[in-house]
């Protein structure tokens, strides 16, 4: 039988995407295409600061994607990383090693961290090449953050829901990829959103959305989850619109025009933020808007409101390491002692001691160290694993990450992106300039594989690699440490004691007083 062969076309440097085409560089070693900087939405300047973003203007021609856009304007202060900063910074970057447009290779979309108050899409430790190389198509964005991103007022709300223009913008690049990954090899119908800290606090405030079903289809969640914690749940719809309000008056009680004609600078410097308070409570953050996050997530998640997809998710057994500032006082065993007890009630203070001992000062500092990553971080990425899991049928999977080496001597927060990516560049979070070593490749191997095959199919299982079991009702955890097996949670039982005072999904408002004073 003699059958007609259709030529694929060859996946070249130009790609048409909806608005343009797009040149990218030349492959690397590795056969990988780099697509850096193209607009998904219009620049949010002028009359569209605080609006959803706007469709990117056409273009004609070719547009060079050769380096990073601008990242968006950091409401950290004294923020001495790297890079141009910018209110025009709605711009993604696409790693693809597909040789033809029609494979349909696994999408992986990175959400990056910072409290949703900085960061950017290009860190060196987030390069999608490594991760690219492994079959997978990699996409990178930047988003909106502090008061560009989530400032809401009542005169906003009279032109579309405000609040969480961050998180819309995160939607807007997740319709882009919808749109136009198909052109760089990639399959729509088969996207993984990952991110760590914030932006795992953004993967599951999405899957908690209505307005992002069919966007992604499998979850990664890196440390973080509902964007709740020590501070209680996050900011309600009045609280936002409230903090909006006060900010106009601390400029003059501005007007929303005449806030739009300020500059950027002015703006960004009247709104800092410092690692000394919870950003839920002492910045702009994501707040319930009635729109993109209609109620507090756990409590959809606790109603099986949210995506019904698969999830991997996890944490680190040092989290606690960034955010010692926000931990309860300990100058001594009585000061953390007192503190717990204003916070927990002197009901609990039994079960407390137990699980956060403080018979002596140094067991103090020890406890308020554990009890800060669990309430920062630990407890909330342990209730999305069980939730999610209670409330329907798709896999779930659950790590944490405790590996040391000379390279990364505490597993703190934010020192699995390198592993994840294999960048494994320079873990500056805790001060450690060794540079990596065989075991840490090796690592970084194991975890790209593991987050690779569960883009593809919604299962980290593969070949040669330790078996890792669905989460369930025994609470085993995939403990990814100098051995990787699985084990029982070892947190499990402070995690069920600081579940103990959550009420439809809610942690208490009462917290929140507390947590605005550390």
């Amino acid at each position: 039988m003699h059958g007609v062969m259709i030529s694929k076309a060859a996946l070249g440097r130009e790609v048409q995407t909806q608005a343009g085409r797009v040149r990218g560089s030349s492959r690397d070693q590795s056969g990988v295409m780099a697509f850096k900087g193209i607009p998904y939405a219009a620049p949010p300047l002028g009359a569209l600061r605080w609006r959803p973003p706007q469709a990117p203007a056409h273009w004609a021609g070719v547009r060079d994607a050769l380096v990073f856009g601008a990242g968006c304007l950091s409401a950290l202060e004294n923020d001495h990383r790297p890079g141009p900063r910018d209110e025009d910074c709605l711009y993604l970057n696409v790693w693809t090693a597909a040789r033809h447009a029609d494979e349909k290779r696994p999408v992986m979309v990175w959400i990056h961290g910072g409290g949703f108050q900085f960061g950017s899409s290009a860190n060196p430790a987030t390069d999608g090449g490594a991760l690219a190389a492994r079959g997978v198509v990699v996409v990178s964005f930047n988003y909106r953050l502090g008061v560009f991103g989530f400032l809401a007022h009542p005169d906003l709300d009279a032109e579309a829901p405000s609040g969480n223009y961050g998180l819309q913008d995160q939607l807007a690049a997740l319709r882009w990829v919808k749109a136009n990954i198909a052109g760089f090899g990639g399959d729509p119908d088969n996207v993984t959103l990952f991110g760590e800290s914030a932006g795992a606090m953004a993967v599951g405030l999405l899957m908690a959305s209505p307005l992002a079903h069919g966007l992604f289809h499998k979850a990664i969640g890196q440390s973080g989850a509902f964007w709740d914690g020590r501070h209680g749940p996050l900011q309600g719809f009045d609280e936002a619109r409230a903090r909006g309000v006060a900010f106009a008056r601390r400029l003059g009680d501005a007007s929303i025009a005449a806030l739009r004609d300020m500059p950027a600078a002015r703006l960004n410097a009247a709104a800092p933020w410092s690692f000394k308070t919870s950003p839920v409570v002492g910045a702009f953050s994501p707040s319930i808007d009635r729109h993109v996050v209609p109620d507090v997530p756990a409590r959809r998640f606790l109603r099986g409101e949210q995506m019904q997809i698969p999830l991997l998710a996890g944490w680190t057994a040092a989290e606690e390491f960034p955010f010692m500032a926000q931990a309860l006082p300990h100058p001594s065993a009585h000061a953390f002692l007192a503190a717990a007890e204003a916070m927990f009630g002197r009901d609990h203070m039994a079960d407390f001691r137990e699980l956060y001992p403080a018979a002596t000062d140094a067991e103090a500092k020890l406890s308020a160290a554990a009890l800060t990553g669990d309430m920062v971080i630990g407890e909330q990425c342990w209730q999305w694993l069980r939730l999610h899991r209670r409330t329907q049928a798709a896999s779930v999977y659950g790590y944490r990450f405790s590996y040391t080496s000379p390279y990364t001597p505490i597993a703190s927060h934010v020192t699995d992106i390198p592993f994840v990516f294999g960048t494994l560049t320079p873990q500056q979070v805790i001060g450690s300039t060794t540079p990596p070593a065989d075991e840490d490749r090796a690592l970084s191997r194991t975890m790209m594989d593991y987050w690779v095959n569960f883009a593809a199919r919604g299962n980290p299982n593969g070949p040669g690699l330790p078996p890792w079991p669905a989460y369930g009702e025994s609470d085993v955890l995939q403990i990814i440490g100098t051995t990787i097996e699985a084990r029982p949670n070892p947190q499990g039982e402070r995690f069920r004691f600081l579940d103990g005072f959550r009420q439809d999904g809610v942690l208490p408002m009462r917290w929140r007083e507390a947590a605005s004073t550390p």
